[in-house]
């Protein structure tokens, strides 16, 4: 039942077009347009980074938080039509129902992912093996919380405000993660930003690009949002398991 109920979540997630648009083609296409004209800037903001490189590893971020959150939209319309209801008579678990939605959520983001990628090599993006493997595995950690931060959306939200909600919070953990510019100094500002996770998942891909490691700060940050998120989801769920 498990493997099944996955083939064809992933099958419905590759074969929706807004998919293929938000999470796939918006990132690329900005990334061009951001990128592209400022190719030859080799040390954006002072960040001592490259702006394809730069710029690559936000929108990588920015997509996948994009691709992990997109399953919150579909927990909330399966809400309204009442078919995670139906799930619950069939032998399928609540932990295999949450599982499949997080790996489907992880499916659109490593596509989104490969994706970024491609595109950071046509503008001159060259990295070493195992700088790639790292920042990869470290974006994928950077994620955690956005996937429990999608289950915990999907149950609180309803399907008609579920789409702005997730596009502004994207929009606004992006801007203060440091997707668009650096973030440097010990200002409000930044001090703000290093308390989000959207910032760790940016600073995942500069690690990767032999930038400082996360450090003690970074994975607090991540464990501690992860933590809260999921207690979150899953008293979302059981208010919703008792309603219903």
């Amino acid at each position: 039942m498990r493997s099944t109920y996955l083939r064809l979540e992933l099958l419905r997630m590759f074969r929706n077009r807004r998919f293929f648009i938000f999470s796939l083609g918006f990132p690329v296409v900005l990334y061009y347009l951001i990128a592209g004209p400022n190719k030859n800037n080799d040390d954006l903001g002072g960040s001592g980074i490259s702006a394809p490189v730069y710029y690559m590893v936000g929108l990588v971020a920015f997509g996948a938080m994009t691709a992990v959150l997109s399953a919150g939209a579909r927990i909330s319309a399966e809400r309204q039509t009442g078919w995670n209801r139906q799930l619950r008579i069939t032998p399928l678990t609540t932990r295999e129902y949450f599982r499949t939605k997080v790996l489907t959520g992880y499916a659109a983001a490593c596509a989104t992912i490969v994706v970024m990628y491609l595109a950071g090599a046509t503008l001159g993006v060259r990295l070493p093996a195992r700088n790639w493997v790292e920042m990869t595995i470290l974006i994928l950690i950077g994620l955690i919380p956005f996937a429990a931060g999608a289950i915990a959306m999907g149950h609180l939200v309803p399907v008609d405000a579920i789409g702005p909600a997730m596009g502004g919070t994207t929009a606004v953990l992006a801007f203060l993660g440091g997707t668009w510019f650096p973030i440097t100094g010990d200002g409000v500002f930044a001090t703000v930003a290093k308390c989000l996770p959207s910032y760790w998942l940016v600073q995942a891909g500069h690690v990767g690009l032999g930038g400082d490691a996360w450090g003690r700060t970074g994975w607090l940050v991540v464990a501690v949002w992860t933590a809260a998120l999921t207690a979150l989801a899953f008293r979302a769920y059981r208010r919703d398991t008792d309603r219903a």
